[in-house]
């Protein structure tokens, strides 16, 4: 029997118990018939050889796609993946914020200090569009850090090196472009709503510590198109099965540039209409009503 340590250890661990328990059963049940057939010369066979007969198939375990030391015990595709995705989710809120301070509608506090500047009036378009120019360009960064940190300073196996700087990069990009349209449409609970799409329901569907298929209907639902489980199996397949595409990069490149299409269609969309219906984040000012005096 065969294991794959890349599935993650739960999977692995589910997969193996449930194979070796068939296997078992198979092979009593198949001891049973020789039994039968052989009733008549059992007397004569020996001890060893009868036993055999009860039992005849034996069950051992090897890991049918080995990993390498440091790969977490296949779980370094995970974590990799979660933290490009944390960095998208950061680097968003750090980027909306600084903007709008940029752009005067918010203050900003730098120890003891509060600093405001005057305002620019600026469209919510144009805003959402400034930040996410700056969300790629910072993807750049963060992605290269990301890779330097786990592979070069914790030692993390990988290969394809410059693949997986490319993914890294976009993973992040995506993730930031993601929580920034969702910020610009939701405001303050924009947070929320990223917190909960990028981290509360894409942990449990990402298919790394618990198998997709063990996992109850609305989970297995979300796991089609919940950004975390497309990240990890592209990054899976560049640490773990030499950069296949069908071993999870292709479907993740495909799943990245179809999030980035549908969450900017969603945020320009709504911010586009939040402009044509006048909602202003600053309302124009209204002028005082001219009043005519009777001499």
């Amino acid at each position: 029997m065969l294991t794959n340590q890349s599935a993650g250890s739960v999977g692995s661990s589910l997969a193996r118990a449930a194979s070796r328990a068939a296997a078992e059963s198979a092979s009593l049940q198949v001891g049973k018939g020789l039994i039968t057939q052989t009733r008549p010369e059992q007397a004569k066979l020996p001890a060893a050889a009868r036993l055999l007969l009860a039992d005849p198939a034996a069950v051992t375990v090897q890991d049918g796609h080995p990993l390498d030391s440091h790969s977490g015990l296949g779980l370094t595709a995970f974590y990799y993946a979660l933290v490009l995705v944390v960095c998208g989710m950061l680097a968003a809120n750090v980027i909306s914020g600084q903007v709008d301070h940029a752009l005067g509608y918010t203050h900003n506090d730098m120890g003891p200090l509060r600093l405001h500047r005057p305002l620019i009036r600026a469209t919510r378009v144009q805003t959402l569009a400034t930040s996410s120019t700056l969300m790629i360009g910072l993807s750049l960064l963060m992605g290269t850090m990301v890779m330097v940190a786990a592979v070069g300073i914790m030692g993390m196996d990988a290969s394809h090196l410059p693949l997986l700087w490319l993914y890294s990069v976009a993973a992040i990009a995506v993730a930031g472009v993601g929580a920034l349209a969702l910020l610009a449409v939701f405001g303050t609970p924009g947070m929320l709503v990223v917190t909960l799409v990028f981290i509360g329901m894409a942990v449990p569907t990402a298919g790394a510590t618990t198998p997709i298929e063990a996992l109850p209907g609305f989970y297995r639902f979300l796991a089609e198109f919940e950004p975390l489980r497309q990240i990890t199996g592209g990054i899976r397949s560049i640490l773990y099965y030499d950069a296949q595409g069908d071993a999870g990069l292709t479907r993740g490149w495909v799943m990245m540039a179809v999030a980035l299409v549908v969450t900017a269609l969603f945020g320009f969309g709504v911010t586009s209409w939040y402009d044509r219906k006048g909602l202003h984040r600053i309302p124009a000012e209204k002028k005082p009503d001219e009043t005519t005096v009777l001499a």
